[in-house]
Formats: structure tokens, C-alpha cells, sequence
């Protein structure tokens, strides 16, 4: 199921994310690093890096919420960047009926080393209805 919500996702598509693991309060995202997603001194692009780490946490609050958005989240940047692969890893800290509250951290891989680029924390708000359709 997680797979089929990735894959519906073009921007997801679009950059190539894949979906490493995902269980029940947990959730691990991973995108190669491209040339087209640095910014101009060379490090992966903090939407790129932000982005990463909010479908992550809304990932892993779907596993315990089922359908759901982002409400709010907040990230802070612990170092540029620089290397091969990203992998942002989510846990939900806490739950209820109608939201979950996930924080996430964002590696990168290089020369075979993870470094921590960055953590986030998220609210994330079940929806009872499609957004894009209503019903």
C-alpha cells in the first residue's frame, strides 16, 4: 500500500524517491543524489532535503492515522549536504484518534559513512475525505 501511495505521488516520481521500509509507527525514505537537486555552493537543496523529511513524516503518521496530511513540522538543518544518497527515517512519538505527532531524521550517505543532516517534527492530521476530489 505504501508503495502505491509513493508511486501516486508525481513529485515523488519526479525526484526518484523510493520507499525502503515501512511499518507500523515507522517509515524510511531514501532519494539518490543528483546534480539537478543542489543548490549553487553544491549541497542537495534544503526544499529537497524538507521535502524528504515532511513525506517521510507523513508516512509514517499514515500507519497508525490512515489517510492523512501535514498540518505542521519544522525542520532544522545540522550540516550542508554533500554526498550520494539521502535516507530520512520517521517514527510517530505519539497518537491519537485523529493525529500523530512524527519526527524524523535525514542522513546522508558518503563514502559509505551516514551523517545526520537534519531533524524534523510534525503534526500529522487524519482526513476523513480525497482533498482533490471532496468526497
Amino acid at each position: 500500500m505504501g508503495q502505491q501511495v509513493l508511486v501516486s505521488q508525481s513529485f515523488s516520481r519526479l525526484l526518484g524517491t523510493e520507499l525502503c521500509e515501512l511499518s507500523k509507527g515507522y517509515a524510511e525514505l531514501s532519494l539518490r543524489i543528483r546534480e539537478d537537486l543542489k543548490q549553487s555552493h553544491g549541497f542537495v537543496h534544503g526544499g529537497v532535503v524538507s521535502y524528504l523529511a515532511d513525506n517521510c513524516l507523513t508516512f509514517a503518521g499514515a500507519t497508525v492515522l490512515g489517510n492523512c496530511v501535514t498540518s505542521e513540522f519544522k525542520i532544522n538543518y545540522v550540516m550542508p549536504t554533500v554526498g550520494d544518497l539521502l535516507v530520512a527515517k520517521s517514527t510517530v512519538l505519539a497518537s491519537a484518534l485523529r493525529q500523530a505527532v512524527c519526527e524524523c531524521k535525514v542522513y546522508v550517505i558518503r563514502s559509505q559513512q551516514s551523517m545526520l543532516v537534519a531533524v524534523a517534527q510534525g503534526t500529522i492530521v487524519k482526513i476523513e475525505t480525497d482533498v482533490r476530489t471532496g468526497a
